[in-house]
């Protein structure tokens, strides 16, 4: 979503980093092309105005003067600010002393609230909870349907009548305590626009419920429209926080970096795509570092640990660095891979990455078709792939829809990489005979011992320096990696 607005900002900072001195003219400048890039971005106009006025504020005292680098200071400076507008620092949700927690979900239709109501929940779910999911939307065809299947797919029971849906909202409650689910997630109806009716029933709920978080569910695409509709709806229903949607989408995501100034409200949390798995606490902080190309570590390190088994993964490593590991290993890291999510977004959390590398569109079904190949594999050809000949290429090829030259590829780079890591482990490390270790027969005409020669050609260790790369991927598919 902030691809434009970090490449507006990854060229206006190429200009300034490394300059010895910055003078007035060149902070003024610099901050009205931050200025026309947060306007092009769809940021409201007051918060660029008020952003823009607090980098200038501290760009142009001595802060800045006192500064070793002037145009790192500058990055720095904008970087804090940009923290700010999105909020300071991520909302921490607390419980009710007196189970059950109780979430009310509102938010014009077609934002998401439904999904979101179930990615909420199995969020709830990771942190030890035990939710219940409301249908209170009884105005949609289906909502009711949509949200059991929501909560069948994550395990979480699902309370709904077809009755009056304050009614609903407030039996929900009972049945919460009579089977001991400790936070209620109320998932109420939206409409096309914001109306008298649509705020009315939202309101007579919340009377209902009394809810300790009242989230408005927004569709990150819709604009500044996105920030009008959070200030109606906070003068109703005095919200507590706010779901973004849709991040993942090609909208400029002024949305977000106005919302908080704007409604005064925090965004709690942000939806960053199609599956229940893609919805995570919203992180100020390193939302602005991944749109000053910074990358985002914190994020890529959680995602991984969540993804990876911790032994499973040393023994892994283990395995490679000795040089036993096997196709087998391979398509088991590859899928705990996936789970962290597209690689265009892992990609995007990267440090250090050249702006060339994080535009690369990657193909995630390339993966697939990897697995397609190891698939296709018998259990002992996994993990002795030196026994696959000519006809059992030509075998598995035919079992996963590829080339017999793409499986060669994928056996030969596979085997290219294990004897390479091998040979790093190897790096530090003399193998050496039981004569040059100073055993018998190592003694010279006097009977001293020997000291150990070279064991190693001069020069250091060769390494053999084949490019990598998938079946199906030219070089040239991945510049900045050539």
């Amino acid at each position: 979503m902030f691809e434009t607005l970090s490449d507006r900002f990854d060229n206006i900072f190429k200009g300034i980093r490394g300059r010895g001195k910055l003078s007035a003219d060149d902070v003024d400048e610099t901050l009205r092309e931050i200025r026309r890039a947060l306007l092009e971005a769809d940021v409201n106009l007051d918060v660029a105005k008020n952003l823009t006025a607090r980098i200038r504020d501290r760009a142009v005292g001595d802060e800045l003067s006192a500064a070793l680098n002037p145009g790192q200071q500058i990055v720095k400076i904008v970087l804090e600010e940009l923290t700010t507008s999105l909020g300071g620092e991520a909302m921490k949700i607390t419980y009710a002393s007196k189970p059950p927690t109780v979430v009310l979900m509102a938010g014009l239709q077609g934002a998401g609230k439904t999904t979101n109501a179930g990615k909420l929940a199995q969020w709830f779910k990771k942190q030890g909870r035990n939710p219940l999911l409301v249908g209170a939307d009884l105005q949609r065809p289906a909502a009711v349907e949509q949200l059991r299947t929501l909560g069948g797919q994550v395990g979480v029971p699902v309370f709904s009548e077809a009755t009056d849906p304050v009614e609903v909202a407030a039996k929900a409650l009972a049945e919460a305590n009579r089977t001991g689910r400790d936070v209620v997630i109320v998932d109420t109806a939206g409409r096309l626009a914001i109306d008298e009716e649509l705020m009315a029933e939202v309101g007579r709920i919340s009377d209902a419920v009394e809810p300790d978080y009242t989230f408005l569910v927004v569709d990150a695409m819709t604009g500044q429209d996105a920030v009008t509709v959070a200030r109606s709806f906070n003068e109703t229903l005095a919200l507590d926080g706010v779901i973004l949607t849709k991040l993942d989408g090609d909208a400029r995501g002024g949305a977000a970096l106005s919302v908080k100034e704007i409604v005064g409200k925090p965004i709690a949390f942000a939806s960053t795509g199609e599956k229940l798995e893609d919805f995570e606490t919203f992180h100020p902080d390193r939302l602005a570092s991944r749109i000053l190309g910074m990358g985002d570590v914190e994020t890529l390190i959680e995602k991984a640990e969540e993804a990876f088994d911790k032994e499973e993964a040393e023994e892994a490593a283990a395995r490679l660095l000795e040089g036993t590991f096997t196709l087998e290993d391979f398509l088991e890291q590859m899928q705990q891979v996936k789970k962290m999510g597209p690689l265009g977004n892992l990609m995007s959390m990267m440090p250090g990455l050249p702006k060339e590398a994080r535009d690369v569109e990657i193909d995630d079904r390339q993966i697939a078709r990897i697995e397609g190949i190891i698939r296709s594999m018998t259990p002992s050809e996994r993990i002795a792939p030196a026994v696959i000949d000519g006809s059992r290429r030509q075998r598995i090829a035919a079992g996963s829809g590829v080339q017999p030259n793409e499986v060669k590829a994928l056996l030969d780079q596979f085997g290219q990489m294990r004897k390479m890591m091998k040979q790093f482990a190897g790096f530090g490390t003399k193998k050496t005979s039981s004569k040059t270790r100073g055993g018998k027969g190592s003694r010279g005409k006097k009977g001293k011992k020997k000291r150990g020669g070279r064991v190693t050609e001069k020069g250091g260790a060769k390494v053999q320096k084949a490019s990598l790369t998938l079946p199906g991927l030219e070089d040239s598919d991945f510049p900045g990696f050539n």
